[in-house]
């Protein structure tokens, strides 16, 4: 059984409960919901479908049970703490094994602590999992600023950068002097940015979302207002002495990620689509749920015939988006995208490079990912790149989509750090 440790008194334990009233204010929205005539179209190229978004309302305002997903929450060890003046969220499992290695995992957006749920077993105790004892995992899970229960940010700064210094604070507050990190979307930018910053203790990191990409790429993706197919044939001119087969394709989907409703106005108005967001929870619904190809079919398929893919269910989807509603977080959230644009155009314009990185890096594509990362990007980016490995199946919600096959990338991809 998992334990927790005696930890400073600066970290106090957090247990979840939201008033009667806010549910049901919840649910008369949804009831209340004004809905738009359907799309021109059977397919979801016009966007979020209407027969599935109306089960989804159906589910969320008659069948969805909050007061499960709290009492899954609070069985578990749940703390919050104060770090650079903002209140910090998150979960703290200890494994039963001993000497087992720490690890702190950064969600990303639509995500939150909800999706990280199911890798807590098998990363804990691998065991079970067909894993050894010596590959458990110590698991902190926060929760990014602006998201969940962790505090809003009330003023500017709260790029990935500052997110990873947070991070680096709160293991050292929990006692931790030597451990690992793991983040995907944009908690790969947090990830990445704190093997930067390689506190002491560092031993590595792994991610399943490249952030970070070859300068050429970079520059042709921030640096210029290049047509698709003037940018792909410029980068891959640059890339073509060592180029990998799957790089044209990468740069196809990196290039339409780039013109992703989501991608492009969070970045940019984050404030304007808050508002909206946070007055209509399908509305929330609809704009989390249009994240990506992939995941919206799975995430439509649970709902319109019960096709579920891996453990990303009807119930937990609802479980997360509710999370998001509850919390107040729509605009918040948002706003760790507009922060890190600000971040990353201001690099460029002061001509400034990427702190060199020496901490151990790990890679896992997963073939469902918005765009499949060659490992030759991967090893541009991360020159002590110690493990690249092509996972047989999962989406961009990896450890959501398929938990077992996330936590034994992450046991094989640290084996050589512990």
């Amino acid at each position: 059984m998992a334990t927790t440790a005696q930890f400073p008194t600066s970290i106090r334990p957090f247990h979840v409960e939201i008033p009667d009233e806010r549910l049901a204010d919840l649910r008369s929205r949804i009831a209340a919901t004004r809905w738009p005539s359907a799309e021109l179209v059977n397919d979801s190229s016009q966007g979020v479908q209407s027969k599935m978004l109306q089960k989804l309302a159906r589910y969320w305002e008659k069948e969805h049970d909050w007061r499960r997903v709290e009492k899954k929450l609070n069985a578990l060890p749940q703390f919050s703490t104060t770090i650079d003046g903002l209140e910090i969220h998150f979960i703290h499992v200890k494994s039963r094994h001993k000497d087992a290695m720490p690890l702190i995992i950064t969600h990303g957006w639509p995500g939150s602590v909800i999706e990280m749920l199911n890798v807590i077993a098998p990363l804990t105790d691998p065991t079970a999992y067909g894993g050894d004892a010596h590959e458990a995992f110590d698991l902190v899970l926060p929760s990014l600023p602006g998201f969940g229960f962790s505090g809003q940010p009330t003023e500017l700064g709260w790029n990935p950068g500052r997110v990873a210094r947070a991070w680096a604070e709160l293991m050292k507050l929990l006692g931790y002097t030597r451990y690992v990190a793991q983040g995907g979307d944009i908690g790969a930018n947090v990830t990445d940015e704190l093997a930067r910053l390689a506190p002491v203790g560092l031993a590595g990191i792994h991610l399943n979302f490249l952030s970070a990409f070859p300068f050429e790429v970079g520059a042709a993706l921030f640096g210029g207002l290049l047509p698709a197919g003037l940018f792909k044939r410029v980068v891959i001119a640059v890339l073509a002495a060592h180029a990998e087969k799957k790089e044209p394709v990468a740069l196809d989907a990196l290039a339409a990620l780039f013109r992703r409703g989501y991608f492009v106005e969070m970045p940019e108005h984050p404030q304007t689509i808050g508002y909206a967001l946070t007055d209509t929870p399908i509305g929330l619904a609809a704009w989390m749920l249009d994240h990506d190809k992939d995941s919206y079919e799975n995430i439509s398929r649970g709902f319109l015939d019960g096709n579920v893919t891996g453990s990303l269910t009807p119930e937990q989807v609802v479980d997360n988006i509710s999370l998001y509603w509850l919390t107040n977080t729509a605009a918040s959230s948002a706003r760790l995208y507009w922060e890190n644009f600000r971040a990353t155009f201001e690099a460029i314009a002061a001509g400034k490079k990427p702190a060199k990185l020496s901490v151990p890096v790990a890679f896992t594509v997963f073939p469902s990912e918005i765009f499949q990362a060659p490992r030759s990007w991967a090893e541009k980016v991360y020159p002590n790149l110690i493990y690249f490995n092509e996972a047989e199946k999962g989406g961009h919600f990896a450890a959501w989509e398929e938990p077992e096959i996330f936590a034994r990338e992450l046991r094989a991809a640290f084996s050589s750090v512990r």
